[in-house]
This record gives C-alpha cells, structure tokens and sequence, in this order.
C-alpha cells in the first residue's frame, strides 16, 4: 500500500511540475509566468484530496479533517497572498535594473516585510500542527508511515522548487 501512496503522490508533483514548468517555459526566463488562480486552487485541491486518500481515514478519524483542511487551505491563500505582494514590490521596479533595484533599496522596510512574511508562515503552520495534531494522535502505524512518507515527498519538491529557482537566477545573472 505505501508504494502506492509513494507512487500516487510522486506522481501529483510531477505533474504540478509540468505545470509550473509549461507555464514558465511559455514566457521568457526574465519574467517566469506564476500558475493562475485557477491552476493554484486546482493544485491545492488534488493535494488534498491526495493525502486525505492516502491516509485512509476512519470514520472515527474523519471528524477531525475539516480543520486539518481548513488549514491547508488558509495556508495556500495566505501564500498566495504573499506572492502577490511580492509581485507588486517587483512590479514596481521592473523598469530599473538589478544594480538599480539593490542600490535604491531600504535594507529596514526589506527586513521588516521580510519579518511580516516568517511571522504570517509560522502562524500558518502552528495552525496546521494544531489541525493536524488530534488527528494524527488516532493514526495507527501504517497512516503514521504513510503520513512520513508523504510529507518526505513534499519537502523534497520544495527543494527542488528552491533549485529550480536559483539556478534560474543564476542563468539570468
């Protein structure tokens, strides 16, 4: 059952990679284009529905997964959120050149958007371990390898994404 899980999630993120990187290979390296709100919400919900399937829950165990997905959920929008507004502050400066962007920039307003920003992530995850934590006291051994095995898969994309992302900084350098 976990190669199937393993197999089923592997397969969700090379897909959201073929998303991502259709779009982007789309539009020119300087100006990768962002998944629309519509590819995200999709994303978002084959994520769940993904590791609700994976999980297997119980009925007993169902009661709890509203708030585990709310929380997903809140995290994506507040995520997308933040995206946003980075893409307003680039926005804004699209006309200037990086020697001009690091020149004219306010170390203070970046480190306090910077601060907002990890403040705004770690509330969004102390709400996810709190959704998650009644629910993952009823998993049994499986779900809990299941659960491990997922989330490994999930920090390995974001690793990749973050690889994907300098490099491609680099090639514009």
């Amino acid at each position: 059952m976990l190669k199937i899980v393993v197999a089923g999630t592997t397969a969700l993120f090379l897909t959201a990679s073929s998303i991502a990187n259709a779009q982007t290979s789309q539009t020119s390296s300087a100006t990768p284009e962002r998944l629309n709100a519509a590819d995200r919400n999709t994303l978002t919900d084959m994520r769940i529905d993904l590791v609700k399937a994976a999980l297997q829950l119980t009925p007993d165990q169902e009661k709890y997964w509203p708030a585990v997905e709310s929380a997903i959920r809140a995290k994506a929008e507040d995520r997308k959120a933040r995206l946003a507004k980075i893409g307003e502050t680039v926005g804004k400066r699209a006309d200037e050149s990086r020697v001009e962007v690091l020149r004219n920039r306010d170390p203070i307003t970046f480190l306090q958007r910077r601060s907002e920003a990890l403040a705004q992530r770690s509330a969004d995850l102390d709400k996810l371990a709190e959704a998650w934590q009644p629910l993952y006291k009823t998993f049994g051994p499986e779900q809990r390898q299941r659960m491990a095995a997922i989330a490994i898969l999930v920090l390995h994309d974001m690793s990749d994404a973050v690889d994907r992302r300098r490099a491609q900084s680099e090639d514009e350098d």
